[in-house]
């Protein structure tokens, strides 16, 4: 066994003397190690280099891997990184991880449990601690040794948790145990990108048994565990690596690194779900442009007071179906092509409906082609609702508006149906001019004192990123519901993150970690939210393509005063102290 694997190879010498070398031979066949020992031999993995070691001990093992292509294409190649994952093993993530990772990042290390020191071959990819007894003196020098590996542009892998997955009878779940600040400083200190990984997969209900008796004997399990893990199929779920912009923002080392610990279980896939198939399957060719010559004949022929402002070369105006027909076609021609962009729209050459005959048009035009680059819907509930039928409103079919609910109480704006053409999405100037406009009628119709609509949440989001918003925005009220509400629970994990840390300040490095794209909170939400709103529910909206939006009312005249000045200019003070 001396040119293998055992126990005795991890015992100090001076330990091992004829009594202590008669146990832990015992403990080699009770715990498995003999049998590790044999799959050591049976596959010559002795003396191998630590890359064909891994690969060997894993084709001795018959372990698939899941995900190792998804995994390795979200490596960054380049530049100091921190690696985390769950321990759900105790052992062989570590050998498998660091061997993939190795074929992206030659320079990956693994800060790893002591245990691991049975596979001698391996040790040039790890650096050992004593996770066990987190005050050891003689983990420091592997610490400087890790933030010095990851400060000078290296790759570091770690488990945080320190220990293999246990029960927990507090939640009745088997999960990592809280992870090390650790990781938290070391990404800190070193500006590193960090990347969540989830490995799927349990021990057998021995282990657990056995470690709910006396938690050490987990740590002596391990090998038994090991082989185990013959022909086993294992999943390894990569996030996409955030930018220390994204995760450290302010927040104590023990949120960080709860909040990176919650990145890692919500990568769980058995806690991932695809969007329903979409009603809307086919596409119909979008209608003919409207010649902006038409537009600017029609605008043109508005009373001046729907002239709302201009601004360089762009003017804002308001107007009504009735007025400018032409000129609503156009922009529910520009509302289906944008919405189509998000995985929305009514797949018509339109996106229209019996709404905008009765509803306002807020758009912002070019002044001298006539070309429309952005558009509110706008709906005054004072007339909407002059014969009490709730089925005048757009949003009506989506909530079941309860008499104590804002747009039952006074007169309101419902807002919807807001784009802007591609070339001004990413522009300061083309929302700031549609709130600008909204601004302007406001003042001149001030008793509309709260606005509220829906913000859309396109289904190009992930489905976990839209219940992210849902529970970290939302604030449960009964004056309204969904009538088709959007339902996905987090992984319990998240939930109880969410439960003591909350999850608002979080959103965008939680979405950072899971959306392929770097997708954050959608624009208009965190306009809204500025603005101080209160997010009521999210619904499904089943005119719209199944889309889900986010119900939401600003008191206007309570918002920042800042931004009141800028979308009202002067008139802003006396829209503030108007009086009905």
């Amino acid at each position: 066994m001396s040119a293998a694997i055992s126990l005795l190879n991890v015992v100090p010498d001076n330990k091992k003397n004829f009594f202590n070398k008669l146990i832990f031979r015992l403990l080699d066949r009770i715990l498995a190690i003999n049998k590790l020992d044999g799959l050591y031999r049976e596959n010559n993995l002795h003396g191998l280099d630590k890359t064909t070691f891994a690969k060997s001990l894993l084709d001795g093992l018959n372990i698939q891997l899941l995900g190792l292509e998804a995994l390795q294409a979200k490596i960054p190649k380049t530049g100091p990184l921190v690696i985390a994952s769950n321990h759900p093993f105790g052992g062989i993530e570590g050998v498998f991880l660091a061997w993939a990772i190795e074929k992206v990042r030659p320079d990956i290390k693994v800060m790893a449990n002591q245990g691991l020191k049975i596979f001698p071959e391996l040790e040039d990819y790890f650096i050992f601690t004593n996770p066990l007894s987190e005050k050891d003196p003689k983990n420091a020098p592997s610490i400087r040794t890790c933030l010095k590996h990851v400060k000078t542009g290296g790759a570091l892998l770690i488990f945080p948790a320190g220990r293999v997955s246990y029960f927990h009878k507090d939640t009745k779940r088997i999960a990592d145990h809280s992870w090390n600040r650790l990781i938290t400083s070391i990404a800190n200190r070193s500006n590193a990108r960090y990347l969540p990984i989830f490995v799927s997969g349990f021990n057998s209900p021995l282990f657990y048994r056995l470690g709910r008796i006396y938690f050490r004997l987990r740590m002596l399990m391990l090998p038994r565990e090991l082989i185990n893990k013959r022909n086993a199929k294992i999943t390894i779920t990569a996030g996409e690596p955030i930018e220390i912009k994204h995760y450290a923002k302010e927040l104590d080392l023990d949120t960080q690194t709860a909040l990176f610990r919650a990145q890692s279980y919500l990568l769980d896939p058995n806690w991932q779900t695809p969007w329903p198939a979409d009603p809307v399957t086919q596409l119909q060719p979008l209608a003919a442009e409207v010649s902006g010559e038409t537009i600017l004949q029609e605008v043109l022929q508005l009373p001046n007071e729907q002239h709302l402002l201009d601004h360089k070369d762009l003017s804002v105006y308001f107007g009504y179906q009735h007025q400018i027909p032409n000129t609503v076609n156009e922009i529910a021609r520009l509302r289906e092509m944008v919405f189509r962009e998000h995985n929305e729209g009514s797949g018509e050459p339109l996106d229209t409906d019996h709404f905008d005959a009765t509803y306002t048009h807020l758009f912002v035009m070019k002044q001298h082609t006539g070309q429309i680059i952005g558009a509110y819907r706008m709906g005054q509930t004072d007339k909407l609702l002059a014969d009490g039928n709730l089925e005048n409103l757009y949003l009506h079919p989506m909530f079941d508006f309860g008499p104590d609910f804002v747009n039952r109480q006074q007169p309101c704006l419902e807002m919807g149906r807001s784009f802007l053409i591609p070339e001004y999405q990413r522009s300061f100037q083309g929302l700031f001019l549609l709130w600008r406009g909204i601004g302007a009628f406001v003042c001149q119709y001030p008793q509309y004192r709260t606005l509220y609509g829906t913000v859309s949440i396109s289904k190009l989001y992930d489905v976990r990123s839209a219940a992210i918003i849902q529970q970290a925005m939302v604030t449960p009220t009964d004056k309204v519901v969904p009538r088709a509400p959007f339902e996905h629970k987090l992984h319990p994990e998240v939930q109880d993150f969410a439960k003591q840390h909350g999850l608002k300040d979080h959103v965008s490095a939680l979405l950072k970690g899971i959306e392929s794209d770097g997708k954050d909170v959608p624009i208009l939400l965190k306009h809204y939210n500025k603005l101080g709103a209160v997010f009521h529910c999210l619904g499904i909206d089943k005119s719209f393509n199944d889309t889900p939006g986010l119900l939401l009312s600003v008191d206007l005249p309570k918002a920042p005063e800042k931004l009141l000045k800028l979308y009202m200019a002067l008139g802003w003070q006396e829209y503030k102290d108007y009086q009905a």
